[in-house]
């Protein structure tokens, strides 16, 4: 399953972005990050999907999950504009954005891509 973060939680697991100045991933998995929100009728298109993904992928990377509307600061560092948006972090190098409601090919095509996620 996907796991929520706040703020919190996501300096500890992900980034702090509050002590450190340039990335730094935190995690020992690479990992998708939706911004989401749950008004947002795209992202209820795009949440299964990524459960589905976070199951069939367990231990090879996680889904984390960061609601906008409760975590405002965290959404404006990374400057989401539009929901959902999917942060895709890589183990040794940038996290990539990818906007909208991405089918679950589009996503595990950036998995493997982005992730090195098979």
């Amino acid at each position: 399953m996907s796991i929520r973060l706040n703020s919190e939680e996501f300096k500890d697991k992900v980034f702090d972005y509050v002590n450190e100045k340039e990335w730094h991933y935190k995690g020992d998995l690479p990992a998708i990050v939706d911004f989401y929100a749950d008004w947002c009728g795209p992202c209820k298109m795009v949440s299964p999907i990524l459960d589905e993904l976070s199951r069939e992928y367990e231990g090879k990377m996680y889904v984390y999950k960061v609601n906008t509307d409760e975590e405002p600061e965290l959404a404006g560092v990374f400057g989401i504009q539009s929901i959902p948006s999917l942060l895709f972090i890589p183990m040794d190098s940038e996290p990539r954005m990818a906007l909208g409601a991405l089918p679950k090919p589009q996503i595990q095509k950036a998995m493997a891509e982005v992730l090195n996620v098979q």
